[in-house]
């Protein structure tokens, strides 16, 4: 069974931050045989308030994950939010994401899927996992390859998720590659005064559930001091839980 991993901080605060977190993925990469796919967002267009920190933007963050692809050799993977991002985001990465409540915008999927990137689409909170045939349909039939679908959780009344773990199976009878957004998953969304909180501590957790019902992909954001990050802060996972937590779900 091949499994994938992606990690790294929710957006990009600074370079130190990226070069902290990349250092910390070769040494997982190198001491456990994997091949963790570096995560990282230029720009987080769909924060709660207008006040939040967003990240560099386009040219900037692309020239910083392409630092950190020269420098260290991972592989890359980040979000668009709109379809003109599409083509020069391709250009660096190796993966581009859609954002879940993105992933029935046509024109988005459909750009990315032109790039011949891998291509991998986040579950809406408001669908099932079923209801992803059709986005992946989009980028399919739009030129991808390469299809992967995320699990990320459902709406749950107001300010909270719930993962329904039948989702994983049910996708995968859609595309062979199913990631779960471990962390994003145990957020509370706009539930913390204008920002998102979360439970973090409920992220191992998610990850070995989601093995038990057939996810080949585990999606973690990481940071080294959690509680200063400038977005996700409650439910990002602190970077040296990584190494143990991966170890756990390769076995």
């Amino acid at each position: 069974m091949e499994y994938r991993f992606i990690a790294g901080p929710c957006v990009i605060e600074s370079a130190e931050l990226l070069d902290v977190v990349a250092q910390e993925l070769v040494g997982i990469n190198d001491k456990l045989g994997t091949d963790i796919i570096f995560k990282a967002s230029f720009d987080k267009a769909n924060r709660t308030s207008i006040h939040s920190f967003r990240g560099p933007g386009l040219d900037k963050g692309l020239q910083m994950l392409a630092d950190i692809k020269s420098k260290y050799g991972l592989r890359l993977l980040t979000d668009i939010h709109e379809s003109y991002q599409a083509a020069p985001v391709g250009e660096v990465v190796d993966v581009i994401q859609i954002p879940a409540f993105l992933c029935r915008q046509t024109d988005l999927l459909v750009a990315a899927a032109k790039t011949g990137k891998t291509v991998n689409i986040k579950k809406a909170q408001f669908l099932s996992g079923t209801d992803m045939k059709y986005p992946v349909e989009k980028a399919r039939d739009a030129g991808a390859s390469n299809v992967w679908l995320t699990e990320r959780g459902n709406m749950f009344g107001y300010n909270n998720l719930i993962v329904d773990f039948r989702n994983i199976p049910d996708m995968l009878q859609i595309t062979p590659t199913v990631v779960m957004d471990c962390t994003h998953s145990v957020q509370r969304p706009g539930g913390a005064g204008g920002k998102t909180g979360g439970d973090r501590q409920f992220v191992p957790g998610m990850a070995m559930a989601a093995k038990a019902f057939g996810a080949n992909g585990w999606f973690f954001e990481v940071h080294p001091d959690p509680d200063k990050g400038l977005s996700d802060a409650a439910n990002m996972l602190h970077l040296n839980q990584l190494s143990e937590l991966i170890e756990k779900l390769k076995n």
